[in-house]
């Protein structure tokens, strides 16, 4: 991957977007700036983005219509942004495919924390997926019919390929390397976003969305159990 990080800002407020990318900007991101979500498919069809914020309300085309579609070719992170009052829409969104959100108003230093985060961890995620050099201690790890490839950065149930975001290989890479084992939503989200555990629901809603992709019935999973008032785990088979 190279060296600036091309970052898309999607908002329809005109004061928001610009405020976000003299942020950006300061911290050597190339910045793409769209106000609704057509434009915002426009600029990922004709350029290379490693990361996209998109805001939940838009114009013509909302934010959550915007990530279905763009999650159809494309796995990089993207950061919804969503007013208080919007709790559904951010469920919704994180459903859909978004990686993480940031409730307005939000605080500048936390938006570019959030998007350096995740934008290290796709790096690692890249690099891995491309053979590149973190492959030192990486290998395949099967329970059942599931299987997961460090080295490849590929999941596959029964055979059969299942296509995952980086958060949610990240997460089933952690419980997978040590089948039988519970772990916090807590936990889950500091090993996997690399800080303090502030904002647990996104991790319940990357595990439902696992649990669509790996079972043959996500209401009674074979493999990604939960234990009540503990956490998650995946199941020794």
């Amino acid at each position: 991957m190279q060296d600036m990080y091309h970052v898309l800002v999607v908002e329809d407020d005109e004061q928001i977007r610009d405020g976000i990318e003299i942020y950006l900007k300061s911290q050597g991101y190339k910045v793409f700036k769209a106000g609704d979500g057509i434009e915002g498919l426009e600029i990922i069809h004709r350029e290379e983005i490693h990361l996209a914020i998109v805001d939940v309300m838009m114009p013509r085309m909302d934010g959550i219509h915007m990530v279905i579609q763009l999650r159809k070719e494309y796995d990089f992170p993207v950061l919804m942004l969503s007013a208080k009052s919007e709790e559904v829409d951010k469920i919704m969104g994180l459903n859909m495919g978004a990686d993480d959100y940031v409730t307005k108003p939000f605080q500048p230093l936390e938006l570019l924390a959030r998007v350096n985060s995740h934008l290290r961890r796709y790096e690692r995620y890249m690099k891995m997926a491309g053979g590149g050099e973190v492959q030192e201690a990486t290998g395949t790890y099967v329970v059942g019919g599931l299987e997961l490839n460090e080295n490849t950065v590929e999941v596959r149930v029964d055979g059969e390929p299942v296509k995952l975001t980086p958060i949610e290989f990240k997460i089933l890479q952690l419980l997978i390397k040590s089948p039988g084992r519970v772990f916090s939503t807590d936990e889950i989200y500091e090993r996997v976003w690399n800080e303090m555990a502030i904002n647990t629901d996104t991790v319940l809603v990357h595990v439902r969305n696992i649990r669509e992709k790996i079972e043959y019935n996500p209401k009674e999973p074979k493999y990604l159990k939960v234990v009540w008032g503990v956490g998650y785990k995946i199941e020794k088979i």
